[in-house]
């Protein structure tokens, strides 16, 4: 029997006075095709549809999105929204930052428009992490840029072993984007500053191990997991928090295990010396940590590689993307999707976008030619600009008035965390005291139902960051 939504927690429902935000509408030139909506029963999917360009996100798509994702949320035959893209090779790599590039030269009526394509992808992204219905994002493939924004705000988010993540955005003269200032800060460590500023690529079951993913199943599964979704039935009164529990053990039927030839990346002494060099909130204090880490004979090398991809950055991008991962900690959802708004208007303003953009993103690549074109040319106040509202300007408005601060705030958003438990959890079972490998284990399978990795990652930590004590617990004596 089809279901209506019903959400029980007071802080997810819509107030009672409501926006009066006008829905997008379809514009004349935009694509026919470029999105494709489907309905299985009570699933209905989003296929993006340019698998010649890699599924990249552009205005014409998200005008299309964003109205069906609402007419969804209140009607009551759609159970479940899959997020999926064309073909084999992507979910979405990225925003079509090439046409972007092309507007901002034409001045700032250009730019304007630039601005407004991501004022309505960042509504998108809002309203798919407030989402008032069971949202699942399947990342097969290279998910990057504009495509992070479709899925990691989901509460299921599904890595196979086609997944290829990144942002990228420093790389062109831009900042990452799409919320990259809630989400990144808060993966384990220090790797999402690491992710931010170097751009690594996680692949495969590394995109799962890093907290990214929720789950990992093979490719080859996803569309016997869409019709089995298509089978669920939902009583009228189940809380939303009972359904997405429903869909997870649904989706968990599909795991085949984890593939042993690939090991977890951000672990062992390379996530130490992550977190040892990453820590600090000034650029100048990590390039001097990778200076210090040279001398680590594990981790020379791998220091001396990143010292340059972040000298080879816009050192603009690279400074504000700092500045960005430093004070989104303490940002709630909606302000950080606001704040973006207002940082990427500014650099859209900025030179180093379109450098970015026509050096290497453009036939025959070249070395960009950034300005200022020094870490040391640019000063505190050049990066403050970038985080101050724009005189005369008006915040972005939203969607959706749902807001948190963090993902796994049961009371604010009715969901827990479906993917691994992160070192954070971990660890505060060893700050509570009395605790042994066991127990934890025992602890955190019960409460994450025995989650395929789960044992691998406790190990994982617990070998880095603790020791046994004489009693035979665990202390957590190891820093950076």
């Amino acid at each position: 029997m089809p279901l209506r939504a019903k959400i029980q927690n007071a802080a997810f429902m819509q107030s009672a006075k409501m926006s009066q935000l006008e829905l997008p509408t379809e514009r004349p030139g935009d694509e026919p095709d470029d999105v494709l909506f489907g309905s299985i029963y009570g699933v209905r999917s989003v296929e993006l549809n340019r698998p010649n360009k890699m599924n990249s996100l552009n205005a014409s798509m998200a005008r299309k999105i964003l109205p069906r994702l609402k007419e969804w949320e209140s009607s009551q035959l759609a159970n479940v929204v899959i997020m999926a893209g064309a073909g084999e090779k992507a979910l979405c790599a990225g925003g079509d930052v090439a046409a972007l590039a092309e507007h901002n030269k034409t001045g700032p009526r250009g730019q304007k428009i630039s601005k407004d394509y991501f004022g309505l992808e960042y509504q998108l992204d809002h309203l798919i992490a407030t989402y008032r219905k069971p949202y699942i994002a399947y990342m097969d493939g290279i998910t990057m840029g504009g495509g992070v924004g479709l899925s990691v705000h989901a509460p299921f988010r599904i890595a196979t072993e086609r997944t290829l993540f990144a942002m990228p955005e420093t790389t062109i003269g831009f900042f990452p984007d799409v919320g990259g200032g809630f989400f990144l800060p808060r993966l384990d460590g220090y790797t999402g500053r690491y992710l931010a500023l170097t751009s690594e690529r996680l692949k495969g079951v590394n995109t799962f191990y890093a907290g990214i993913g929720t789950h990992y199943i093979h490719s080859s599964s996803l569309g016997d997991l869409t019709a089995r979704l298509s089978e669920l039935d939902f009583d009228d009164q189940m809380p939303y928090g009972e359904r997405l529990e429903l869909i997870n053990s649904t989706i968990e039927e599909f795991n085949s295990g984890l593939p042993q030839d690939e090991q977890p990346l951000l672990a062992g002494e390379l996530r130490q010396a992550i977190d040892r060099c990453f820590r600090y909130p000034a650029i100048e204090e990590i390039l001097e940590a990778l200076k210090r880490e040279e001398k680590n004979p594990a981790t020379a090398e791998w220091a001396r590689n990143t010292t340059k991809t972040i000298l080879d950055r816009s050192p603009t991008s690279v400074k504000v993307t700092l500045r960005q991962m430093v004070i989104g900690e303490d940002w709630r959802i909606a302000e950080a999707f606001q704040n973006e708004h207002n940082i990427a208007s500014k650099f859209m303003e900025h030179p180093d976008f379109v450098e970015g953009v026509e050096a290497l993103l453009k036939k025959p690549k070249r070395t960009p030619k950034w300005n200022p074109p020094r870490l040391e040319d640019v000063e505190d106040s050049d990066v403050d600009q970038f985080f101050r509202p724009t005189q005369g300007t008006m915040k972005l408005q939203l969607f959706s008035e749902g807001d948190y601060k963090n993902y796994d705030d049961f009371e604010a958003t009715g969901r827990r965390n479906f993917g691994l438990p992160t070192e954070k959890e971990i660890l505060k079972l060893v700050y509570n005291g009395g605790a042994t490998s066991k127990s934890i284990v025992q602890q955190l399978a019960k409460d994450y139902r025995e989650k395929t990795g789960l044992r691998e990652k406790i190990r994982e930590v617990l070998e880095r960051k603790c020791a046994v004590d004489e009693s035979g617990h665990l202390t957590v004596t190891k820093g950076y």
